[in-house]
């Protein structure tokens, strides 16, 4: 089997993940039904640490959460886990062409990310075909927050005139390589309106 393939194969794996969840799985995760964490701002989309489910948000040994009681400004920390899912929804787009990209870092003590790539995704509606970028998470000495991906691999969104399922739903992965990493900030997702010059 070819990487193309096998891609198309977790695609559908992923898609099949993100379908409703038992309330025993939903417990797995740290969900974004507040609300609060997502920020409109003509068009564009601030979807902050707490806006986004994260598979294995709860649990302490995998993941450093930022208490509710913060203004929302700092990141969730990947201590370690070897399957990264980092999900989320904008309800109510209106057509037309959008980018997504995440926010991230990697501490000082990051490890297990040479030789992989992150891919965010994303897709209108719960029928949609998925979109995606491959990213390769820099290991430098780099420390500050970069988004991803960078402006020469955007990951573009377009939403259709005649849709009826506007509500578009994204994700960061990196379940593929069954290795362990950690070390890995998100700060926040952003869906952006593109406009045409």
């Amino acid at each position: 089997m070819n990487f193309s393939h096998k891609f198309i194969a977790k695609l559908q794996l992923i898609d099949d993940l993100t379908q409703p969840r038992s309330p025993q799985e939903e417990n797995e995760e740290v969900s974004g039904s507040s609300g609060l964490q997502q920020v409109s701002n003509g068009g564009n989309y601030h979807i902050k640490p707490r806006g986004l489910n994260i598979v294995w948000g709860n649990d302490e040994r995998y993941w450093k959460i930022p208490p509710k009681e913060t203004d929302g400004n700092k990141p969730v920390e990947l201590l370690q886990v070897s399957w990264l899912e980092v999900t989320g929804s904008v309800d109510g787009l209106r057509p037309g062409k959008y980018k997504l990209t995440f926010d991230v870092k990697l501490t000082a003590d990051a490890f297990g990310w040479k030789d992989i790539h992150v891919f965010l995704m994303a897709k209108v509606g719960k029928r949609g075909r998925y979109r995606w970028a491959r990213v390769k998470l820099d290991q430098g000495p780099n420390t500050d927050k970069v988004p991803i991906p960078d402006d020469t691999q955007k990951l573009k969104i377009e939403v259709p005139n005649d849709t009826t399922d506007n509500t578009l739903h994204f994700g960061l992965y990196e379940v593929w390589s069954g290795k362990w990493k950690g070390g890995l900030e998100i700060y926040n997702a952003k869906v952006t309106a593109i406009t045409e010059a």
